[in-house]
């Protein structure tokens, strides 16, 4: 597989996984609510605002003249939700459906996310 193909073919996992993952924000705010920690102020409008953000970043990885600032601002929204996957692995019991070490292996997928958005929206983009 050339570079060219395995670039659009990541591009557009990328793009699958995050508007995904944002449409569920609006489709099943109620799960999001639960991972929220308590500190973090306007809990429903967070999932909202979170959710347009991955959505309008997933999309914005097909579009060239955007991709590098979507890129930027998935990387910028992986490292803002972090304390949110934080308070899940440290509350295992407001998830019963998924097993405590789950919850704190998840935690290591957000660098790998980060490094995916890296490679495939910002890094060597003309």
């Amino acid at each position: 597989m050339s570079q060219s193909l395995r670039r659009k073919v990541s591009n557009w996992a990328l793009t699958s996984f995050f508007v995904f993952a944002g449409v569920m924000h609006f489709v099943h705010p109620e799960w999001f609510l639960r991972a929220m920690p308590p500190y973090i102020p306007f809990p429903l409008e967070m999932v909202f605002i979170s959710g347009v953000f991955e959505v309008l970043g997933g999309i914005g990885v097909q579009v060239h003249a955007a991709r590098k600032f979507a890129g930027y601002g998935l990387i910028a929204l992986l490292i803002a939700v972090f304390p949110v996957n934080i308070h899940m692995a440290l509350h295992p019991e407001v998830f019963p459906q998924f097993p405590a070490v789950a919850l704190y292996v998840r935690l290591l997928f957000q660098p790998l996310f980060i490094l995916w958005v890296w490679s495939s929206a910002i890094r060597d983009q003309s």
